[in-house]
């Protein structure tokens, strides 16, 4: 199921912890405009995984660590079999291993539980729309593992990519979804997708977030 700006976010909570859960529902149950359901519940990743399928929410949002294995690990499953739902971690956990995982696995966000919460409800919002949620800490920590080559990657480089193509990945880093992206360059939403697609096989990534990595890492590589 798909989100749209007038729509119930329906989200489904992952945590080990029953008391988290619980918390986390009563603030994202108060908002309304939008309104934001939660239709589902699960407290380790075999249980994440059935009941996403089951349930097929917008955004899952989800823990790093579960009893038996990682928020990344059902991200993976989940991905298999609805290749269109949203991922955001919310976590204590702040490592660079976990962060640069959590972009490879395919994750929209990822969030500190320090954040208060009107900025857990925005992110919500915003990665059910179709934009990358990163914590600018964050951020800076899977670039400097894609400089160091500590993390993953094909090791393509954006020369590959024409004039557009390299437009529009451009605007995608900056976290604007294809709508938005295909307003600022007069190209419809589908022609976007399409160049997306081209873009993704070209650099050997998956998700718009390891292609948005990229891009920010071989622009700015200082950062």
């Amino acid at each position: 199921m798909t989100a749209t700006a007038a729509s119930t976010i329906r989200i489904l909570l992952v945590d080990d912890s029953q008391l988290v859960r619980r918390g986390i529902k009563s603030v994202l149950t108060a908002e309304t405009e939008p309104p934001l359901e939660v239709v589902g519940e699960a407290g380790n990743v075999i249980e994440a995984v059935s009941e996403c399928l089951r349930l097929k929410p917008d955004v899952v949002l989800l823990d790093v660590r579960l009893p038996d294995g990682t928020g990344f690990d059902a991200c993976r499953g989940i991905l298999q079999a609805l290749p269109d739902t949203k991922f955001l971690v919310l976590t204590s956990y702040s490592n660079d291993s976990f962060v640069y995982e959590a972009v490879t696995a395919g994750v929209q966000g990822y969030l500190m539980k320090e954040i208060d919460p009107a900025g857990l409800v925005q992110a919500i919002h915003d990665v059910a729309a179709g934009r990358s949620i990163l914590d600018p800490e964050a951020t800076n920590r899977v670039l400097r593992l894609l400089r160091t080559g500590n993390g993953t990657s094909s090791g393509t480089d954006l020369s590959s990519l024409s004039p557009q193509e390299r437009r529009v990945l451009a605007l995608v880093a900056t976290g604007l979804t294809n709508k938005e992206v295909g307003e600022k360059l007069g190209l419809s939403e589908n022609t976007v997708k399409n160049y997306l697609v081209n873009v993704f096989e070209k650099l050997q990534v998956k998700r718009r977030a390891q292609a948005a990595a990229m891009f920010v890492q071989q622009t700015n590589p200082d950062r």
